[in-house]
């Protein structure tokens, strides 16, 4: 699977009825393949096994499973039934989010982030599974910004990077090796600079908080200005805006740096919770 365009979503603001019209939008619109997010909504591995219900061909994945929220055990137990269950439909992305979440939000010690999912990796390959198992492994691929952590998604069957502009594709490439590199691409099909702004900043004000985040945007250049400030250079470098074409040479630009499968995020220009099936439709396979 390579030089693909995949969906990403973090539909929280809409109701599960329409998530699942959605799967089956994407499937229709010939995409191999939707990401579902975690962060303090929906339960992944039962929405995963919803839209696997409701579509055929589509492969699912998780962007990504908080390894700090599951043992081991209960996240491989999640990733076989959805496996099996689908036909092999799913990719297991896991990550090890940020403090803002698990510290702040659910009161569990973020230490060691790299150890701890290292660990966790070894305990989930060595957990129980006494169900009939999907007819082949599932997939894992790890959320990953550093070096070390993309590294260690080399090991695995790939990485997905998140908020990140074609510059830090192209130095994940060689780290992530021969292993998949997924790249998601935040999108707003519109030409007012100040509505797609608005979009942007009011979307990456929470990431800004992140350390992992900003150290990653300072590596590509990126100043403490630049984003506690929301200078426009970060936040149009961050989430591609414009029409269709000036999109798509983003993508180009993404799959020219490395990446395998872009994942793009689309948004509504008005700042709504529902995606912009003009742009879904516009990005499509063979559109």
């Amino acid at each position: 699977m390579t030089n693909q365009l995949s969906i990403w979503v973090g539909p929280e603001g809409v109701p599960g009825s329409e998530v699942l019209t959605l799967a089956r939008r994407v499937e229709e619109l010939g995409y191999p393949m939707l990401w579902v997010n975690e962060t303090l909504g929906r339960e992944p591995f039962a929405l995963c096994a919803a839209l696997g219900a409701v579509t055929t061909r589509l492969v699912l994945g998780t962007g990504v499973a908080n390894v700090y929220n599951r043992h081991s055990g209960v996240m491989k137990q999640g990733a076989n039934t959805i496996a099996e269950l689908t036909g092999g439909r799913f990719v297991l992305g896991l990550g090890v989010s940020s403090p803002q979440i698990v510290e702040r939000q659910r009161g569990i010690a973020y230490d060691k982030p790299l150890s701890f999912l290292r660990e966790f990796l070894e305990s989930y390959d060595s957990a129980r599974y006494m169900a009939v198992p999907p007819a082949q492994p599932v997939p894992i691929v790890l959320a990953a910004l550093g070096p070390k952590m993309l590294e260690l998604a080399s090991e695995h069957a790939g990485a997905i990077t998140y908020n990140v502009p074609p510059e830090h594709t192209a130095m994940a490439r060689p780290l992530v090796g021969s292993a998949t590199l997924y790249v998601e691409q935040m999108v707003v099909l519109t030409t007012d600079a100040e509505k797609a702004r608005a979009v942007a900043a009011s979307t990456l004000r929470f990431y800004a908080r992140a350390p992992g985040y900003r150290n990653m945007w300072k590596a590509c250049g990126f100043t403490d200005d630049d984003i506690d400030n929301g200078s426009n250079r970060w936040l149009d470098a961050i989430v591609a805006w414009g029409d269709e074409a000036t999109i798509r040479r983003r993508l180009d630009e993404q799959f020219a740096a490395g990446a395998d499968h872009v994942c793009i995020q689309i948004f509504d220009p008005d700042g709504g919770p529902g995606i912009d099936d003009r742009a879904l439709a516009a990005f499509a396979p063979g559109a």
